[in-house]
Formats: C-alpha cells, sequence, structure tokens
C-alpha cells in the first residue's frame, strides 16, 4: 500500500510556523510566502541546502538580549523588570550560562537544561551545539554547560523573549561564547548592553568595550543596542559623580560610539543610601527617567519585531542580486582567468617536454609529413606517437582538472572574508563550490541558476515586501486620524506559548549559529 511521501522536516516547520502565525499576525503571515520564494531563488544558486530555509534564519518571536560584563547589574535588572527573582545576583560572576526567559501560563517558574534550546526550532538557539562544536571540538555535546531555558509566569514576557548573557570576563570558554554572543545579537529587535559604574576604569575592559561596541556601532541596526551604565548610585558620594559618567562617556568613544543612546540606573532595592536629599532625588530623577525610556523600548520589540523580519526579507533579496551574484560572478572570473593560465602553463610545459624528448632520443630524425602520409614510418614509431599524445592529453586532462579543484579551494576560502556574518559566508563559498563543479564549465561565468527568472523573483519579493510594510503602517499609524468605516483597533501580538503550549503552536526559530 503507498503512502504519500512525508514532507521534508523543513517544511513541516515552515507549515508550523504558518499556522501559528495564522492567528498571530495576517502581515508575517503572508511574509512567508516571500521567504519560500527567496529560498526557491537560494536552492537554485547553491545558497541554500534543500533542509534550509532563510524563514528559519530569523527569530518569530521578539527578542530581548541582555549583555555586558558579569557584576554589572544584568539579573538584578531582569528580575526587577519581570517583578521576580528568577535570576541569580551577586557581586561575583553568578551567571556562566546563556539563560532564555520565555513566558509560562502555569503560574510556575522552571529551570530546563540547554538541550530543550538546542532541539527546539521554536528558540533562537536551535542547533547551536553543532556551532559550538565547530569552533571548540568536544565542546557540542556539552551544550547544557552553555544554555538554559527558564520559564516565569510574568505578564511582560508575554509575547516577547528575554535572552540575559554570561558576563564576558568571567567565562573561561570565551571563543564559544563569544560566538553564542554574535548570533545573539544579530537576532535580537532589543539590545541592552550594561556596564558596572562601580569600576571606575573602563579602560581595563578594552577587549570587552571592543566587541560590545566598536563591533556594533556601525552596523546598519545599530538603533537597537542601548548602552546603560548600571548602578550608578555608588557614584553618588565622588566629590563630582558626573566624572564617572564622563569617564565612561569618553572610553566608549575611544572604542568608536561617538553616537546612540546611554542611560545611567540603578536598582531601588539594591540601591547605595544617598545622604544628600538635593542629589538623591536629582539621580532618582534621572534613573526613572531612563527606565521609563528602556521599558518603553522593551514594550516597542512587539511592532520593531514585526517591521524587522520585513527588513531581513528585503534585505536578503537585495544581498543577492547586489551583492552576493556579483561576488559569485567575479569570483568564477578570477577562477577561469588562473585556470587557463594554468592550463597554458602546463601546454608549454608538455610541449617542451615532448619535443625535448623526440629530439633526444632522435624520434624525429628523417620523419617528415610525407612520410607519415606514405606509410614509410614503421608502425611501432606511429603506435608510440600515437600512445605518447594520448598519455599527454591524459596528463593535460589530470593537471587541468586538478588546477581546478586547488583555484576552486583558494578562492573559496577567501570569498567573503569581509562578511562578519558566519552564514553568509559560508552559504556564498557554498554556492561557489556548486559552480566550480567538475561538470561546470569555466567559460560560463554567470552564477548557476541566476537568470531573468531569479530576477523576477526577487523583484516580485521587494514589491512585497514594500506592501507589507505599507500594510503594517496601516495598523500602527493614522496619520489622517480619520477611522476607516468598519476598522476596530489593531491587536496586539500574541502571547508567546510557554513550553506547555509548544505542541499548538510551535514557531519557527532562528536557525544554526
Amino acid at each position: 500500500m503507498s503512502h504519500a511521501a512525508e514532507p521534508r522536516p523543513i517544511e513541516q516547520r515552515i507549515r508550523s510556523l504558518e499556522h501559528h502565525l495564522e492567528r498571530e499576525n495576517p502581515v508575517l503571515l503572508e511574509s512567508v510566502h516571500s521567504f519560500r520564494e527567496l529560498d526557491a531563488v537560494a536552492y537554485r544558486l547553491g545558497l541554500l541546502d534543500r533542509d534550509e530555509s532563510y524563514a528559519t534564519r530569523v527569530s518569530w518571536w521578539p527578542l530581548i538580549s541582555v549583555l555586558g560584563t558579569f557584576s554589572s547589574g544584568k539579573s538584578t535588572f531582569i528580575n526587577n523588570y519581570l517583578g521576580a527573582r528568577l535570576q541569580s545576583t551577586g557581586n561575583q560572576a553568578v551567571d556562566d550560562k546563556f539563560t532564555v526567559i520565555t513566558y509560562s501560563n502555569d503560574g510556575t517558574s522552571r529551570v530546563l537544561p540547554g538541550l530543550s534550546l538546542d532541539a527546539d526550532p521554536r528558540f533562537p538557539f536551535y542547533q547551536v551545539s553543532a556551532d559550538i562544536e565547530a569552533v571548540a571540538t568536544g565542546e557540542g555535546r556539552r551544550v547544557d554547560a552553555y544554555l538554559q531555558l527558564k520559564t516565569c509566569p510574568s505578564e511582560k514576557l508575554k509575547g516577547k523573549i528575554l535572552i540575559d548573557s554570561p558576563g564576558f570576563d568571567a567565562d573561561a570558554q570565551r571563543t564559544s561564547t563569544l560566538r553564542i554572543t554574535d548570533h545573539i545579537m544579530d537576532l535580537s529587535d532589543l539590545v541592552l548592553v550594561f556596564f558596572d559604574a562601580r569600576h571606575p576604569e573602563p579602560g581595563a575592559m578594552q577587549d570587552t568595550l571592543e566587541h560590545l561596541v566598536t563591533n556594533t556601532f556601525h552596523r546598519p541596526d545599530s538603533n537597537k543596542f542601548l548602552y546603560v551604565l548600571n548602578q550608578i548610585d555608588t557614584a553618588a558620594r565622588e566629590d563630582n559623580p558626573e566624572e564617572v559618567f564622563a569617564a565612561w562617556q569618553r572610553a566608549l568613544g575611544q572604542r568608536g560610539l561617538t553616537a546612540g543612546r546611554f542611560y545611567r540606573i540603578y536598582s531601588p532595592e539594591a540601591a547605595v543610601p544617598i545622604e544628600d536629599p538635593v542629589r538623591r532625588q536629582r539621580f532618582e530623577a534621572k534613573r526613572d527617567q531612563d527606565l521609563a525610556e528602556i521599558h518603553g523600548r522593551m514594550r516597542q520589540v512587539e511592532v520593531e519585531r514585526a517591521y524587522r523580519l520585513v527588513g531581513v526579507l528585503e534585505k536578503t533579496a537585495k544581498n543577492i542580486e547586489g551583492d552576493w551574484v556579483p561576488r559569485l560572478r567575479q569570483a568564477k572570473e578570477t577562477w577561469k582567468r588562473r585556470v587557463l593560465w594554468t592550463d597554458a602553463a602546463i601546454a608549454g610545459v608538455l610541449l617542451v617536454l615532448g619535443l625535448a624528448l623526440g629530439l633526444y632520443t632522435g624520434f624525429w630524425q628523417n620523419v617528415s609529413l610525407d612520410a607519415w602520409r606514405s606509410g614509410e614510418v614503421p608502425l611501432a614509431r606511429t603506435l608510440g606517437t600515437a600512445l605518447g599524445v594520448l598519455a599527454a592529453l591524459a596528463l593535460a586532462l589530470y593537471a587541468h582538472f586538478t588546477a581546478r579543484r586547488v583555484h576552486a579551494r583558494r578562492i573559496g576560502q577567501r570569498l567573503g572574508a569581509d562578511i562578519p556574518h558566519l552564514l553568509t559566508r559560508e552559504s556564498l563559498r557554498k554556492a561557489f563550490a556548486r559552480n566550480t563543479a567538475p561538470w561546470r564549465s569555466i567559460f560560463f561565468t554567470r552564477p548557476a541558476g541566476w537568470g531573468k527568472r531569479a530576477r523576477r523573483r526577487l523583484a516580485t519579493v521587494l514589491a512585497e515586501a514594500d506592501r507589507y510594510v505599507q500594510s503594517l503602517n496601516d495598523r500602527f499609524t493614522n496619520p489622517s486620524g480619520v477611522e476607516a468605516p468598519g476598522a476596530t483597533a489593531a491587536p496586539g501580538p500574541a502571547a508567546a506559548p510557554g513550553p506547555a503550549a509548544a505542541a499548538e503552536s510551535p514557531a519557527a526559530g532562528a536557525g544554526a549559529v
């Protein structure tokens, strides 16, 4: 009895995503179709394998990540925000794992192992163990040492996910930690970068500043980074507390941060008593103002998430046509030129060797073209000549395909080296490897799978992205102030389901790092 073929796992994940978005956000549901169009183009170009999708390389839940140095008050801030003592706090490095915090509607907080994230495509660390293994052999099996999932019934978690990072200066497995940090910065809708005002020498943390500031300020999404000088209450006893803040501003400015929002806060519950009432009032007013702005941005991620996803769609389509395809074409041009030069050199060497060998052995002595035609040349010499020519051709072919392979490997290793995103570099190199397969002619420099049909598909995706933005604008804005007939208030995003609801509404998360 025959059965219909089971859909591919990636197809099952996308269908689950569509099922989830059908109830949450119709605009984003439509965008999944556009991601499918992008996938179709990428499959033909070799940028994606058939078990991959751009739709699984982004988080469909709003993400807020909290980064910073250890003991900078990240966990205290999260606890205050949630109204629950969820994260451990202290002056030492108490949190040595990335913690994904999500809503749970059963009224109980739970701690689940890293495997719950590594094996669940709804969350932003799906299959991250493979990437950890790639940068630290043997560490992929220890995913529980890097990740944990915590659930909390706080209403503020509905519709979003928080990620608390380990302190940069406390983690011994630094390479893997930085790789995961880069991954969550790419995925996040909002990134809070915490510094500790109790350490007045920011210059001592140059490596941390380099990664958290220098590598982020030039990003196209740099506006999603908020820099927070926490525990500023400890500076209230200084003769000039403003100098502490100014020192940090100078340090960050030296690392390249000349713009961006910088906040000064402290925890009301853990504050150092400020005796001077005037100074206390000034500190509290500034703290409350900055906390209100930060919390406002955290609420806003539910709206920003929708625009981010459409932005990813548009950016990917533009990158394929405007950046990645030209890179592949240029790489193939370079590859063709090097292979042809190598072929010419090999042919020259074989010709010289053949002539030299013939002269040395006297093979060409008393042999003319008329002699070959009249049959005066002995049969043995004729057969020897034929075998020599065949051997030379075989050697030339072997050298040609060896040169193709060697040049392709060297060019591929450098392809996209200036692109910071790991997955993009790997995709380009994978596509180039497909374009330089043995059956591909070196004279066809147009990337395989690229043509009018691919251009039309990308043009359609870009047009749809503009339409999605207009739909979102209609949902969240109303410049005219006139309510359309029958219009109702736009619903907010649905609450992110907790682990107990995973089977009912699984939304796709990000792919591997």
